[in-house]
């Protein structure tokens, strides 16, 4: 093994924990606040994304479900071939992109905004255009990435499932979500054989 190795793994977790951190110290109250009353009243919540991000928001799909709150996960490229029909006037849809300019997303905003549907985006630029759409910009610390070149989502990709976690506990706790609740709809593994 290299002598730099060691020091690189535990560096990659260095700078996942200050992404986390710095989303914790600039936490936007207002846009966070903004986001849980958007979801609340939303009968449907579309989430897409690219690449790596993509897998944050199947995950907060899944999430939303957890807590009966009905979600849906569009790849882009499904979406702008008929998929984008799940979403209705006042649902939600949530983007994420780090850069703010995924060209494969900013089709699906357009449609929002077309269908009267509310947009939320996470991204570290709202400054770039799908920032400028958006109803709500849930902003990701713009902060450097765990690899040596600065490009793999790493930290990024932590900080975005801790801002859609945020969320969740929001949600559960607005809704007084209760621990029979879950139960019902999770009756498979070693929670469900916890819970009942």
């Amino acid at each position: 093994m290299k002598d730099t190795t060691m020091e690189l793994m535990k560096n990659s977790l260095l700078a996942e924990k200050r992404a986390l951190e710095l989303l914790h110290r600039d936490f936007d109250e207002i846009a966070f606040a903004k986001a849980l009353e958007l979801l609340k009243a939303s009968s449907l919540t579309v989430l897409s994304a690219c690449g790596s991000s993509g897998f944050t928001t199947k995950k907060f799909a899944h999430s939303l479900c957890c807590i009966e709150c009905p979600a849906k996960f569009v790849p882009p490229s499904e979406a702008v071939h008929g998929g984008m029909g799940a979403l209705q006037e006042g649902n939600v849809l949530i983007l994420v992109t780090k850069g703010g300019k995924t060209e494969e997303l900013m089709p699906l905003a357009a449609i929002a905004k077309r269908k009267n549907a509310r947009l939320i985006v996470v991204t570290a630029h709202p400054e770039r255009e799908l920032g400028k759409l958006a109803d709500v910009v849930l902003r990701l610390p713009d902060t450097p990435e765990s690899d040596r070149f600065d490009v793999m989502s790493t930290a990024s990709f932590v900080a975005t499932v801790g801002i859609f976690d945020a969320l969740m506990m929001g949600l559960m706790e607005e809704k007084d979500y209760t621990l029979a609740e879950f139960g019902l709809i999770h009756p498979g593994g070693a929670v469900g054989k916890m819970i009942n």
